[in-house]
């Protein structure tokens, strides 16, 4: 356990130091005047209104923007690769541009060991918590999330006008890549949610080990209503309507061993979630929870394009405390934003997600490492 722990800890160190890159964050106005720098994605307003006066729609509020003004005579501001003249937007905003606390010196030479000094020390984020949006704490738009996740996470949520609209998504709520054949949709109006689940048995059938912790489901409805005052609390009902062929419980069970047996979905549950929804260094949209759903507890926290000593990432934690059948399980997701160009700039992002739990010798450990893989369908919230 020691051992499966250590190189846990040890990959999970190496995954963040890859997020920095050659640069570190500084606050401006520490006796040396930066005049090449990228600005740290942390001001939604500022960076909408910069995108605004020359022109570009949607605005990304995670767009990367790099400032050059160490040549008087041609100053440019590029934004996700397009260069555009310093005096093209208003004296204020160039004044903003300026003045701007988040920067990451882009003439800074950094050597192997600056990962363990210069970088970390001269990282200062002041706004590490800041309010959520008004969409977030809503709660009949709460739903609407423009983030499609292939394993688990927040819903995709399409509103079609307001408070009407539809949500979908892959495995459960909580659950991680490879552990569950969960895909649901639903219909949102006014707080209320109703709609159908069932099951892609192709989102459990890549892994050959360690399946004992599985969750699997049959085809059932659910209904559910977020209370009035703010998206804070949501409780829901979820039935199954049919049971498995024998042919699939030996399907699902095959994996059994030690005692260990993966879970299958059977008859109504009463689900509930208090969530405290909440933005982290910048991020567009975050929450901390505690839920109770299928007869499992879970805590953890979600949020969507964080940014950090220049990068964009997604990051999820969630911890099945306690469960009617199966172990206690932990999920981590870590997902890169920033790695195509142009459009795809902000659309997708990839990166690994880790399954912590019992293995299948009695050991605990890593019972799943794969990479998940997110869309953004429109502009951020």
């Amino acid at each position: 356990m020691r051992t499966n722990y250590i190189i846990f800890t040890t990959v999970v160190f190496l995954i963040l130091l890859s997020f920095y890159n050659t640069t570190y964050s500084q606050v401006s106005g520490e006796g040396e005047k930066i005049v090449y720098y990228q600005m740290e994605p942390l001001d939604d307003s500022l960076f909408i209104k910069i995108q605004s006066e020359v022109f570009i729609e949607p605005p990304d509020p995670k767009a990367e923007i790099i400032v050059d003004l160490r040549d008087a005579n041609n100053q440019t501001v590029s934004i996700k690769g397009t260069l555009y003249p310093f005096l093209a937007f208003t004296p204020e905003t160039r004044a903003k541009i300026i003045t701007y606390p988040f920067k990451i010196n882009l003439e800074e030479t950094i050597n192997y060991g600056s990962v363990f000094t210069r970088v970390i020390s001269k990282i200062k984020i002041r706004n590490i918590f800041s309010p959520p949006s008004p969409t977030q704490i809503s709660s009949t738009l709460g739903y609407i999330n423009p983030f499609v996740q292939i394993f688990g996470g927040e819903r995709f949520g399409l509103p079609f006008k307001k408070d009407l609209g539809i949500s979908f998504g892959f495995g459960t709520p909580y659950s991680g890549p490879l552990e569950t054949n969960f895909v649901e949709a639903d219909l949102h109006l006014l707080g209320v949610f109703g709609g159908v689940f069932s099951n892609i048995e192709e989102l459990t059938q890549l892994k050959k080990q360690n399946n004992h912790n599985n969750l699997y489901t049959p085809f059932g409805y659910q209904v559910g209503y977020t209370i009035p005052l703010g998206n804070f609390f949501e409780f829901s009902y979820l039935k199954t309507v049919n049971t498995p062929s024998k042919e699939k419980l030996q399907l699902y069970h095959q994996y059994d061993t030690l005692g260990y047996q993966a879970k299958v979905l059977d008859g109504g549950y009463f689900n509930w979630e208090l969530r405290y929804p909440i933005r982290i260094f910048g991020s567009t949209r975050g929450k901390f929870y505690v839920a109770k759903y299928v007869n499992e507890l879970h805590v953890g926290f979600t949020g969507r394009e964080l940014s950090l000593a220049g990068s964009t990432f997604d990051f999820r934690f969630d911890g099945m405390l306690n469960s009617d059948i199966r172990r206690p399980q932990y999920v981590i997701d870590i997902l890169v934003q920033r790695i195509g160009e142009n459009w795809a700039f902000s659309s997708f992002a990839l990166g690994p997600s880790v399954v912590l739990s019992t293995m299948d010798n009695n050991k605990f450990g890593i019972i799943t490492f794969f990479f998940n893989f997110r869309l953004k369908v429109g502009t951020s919230l």
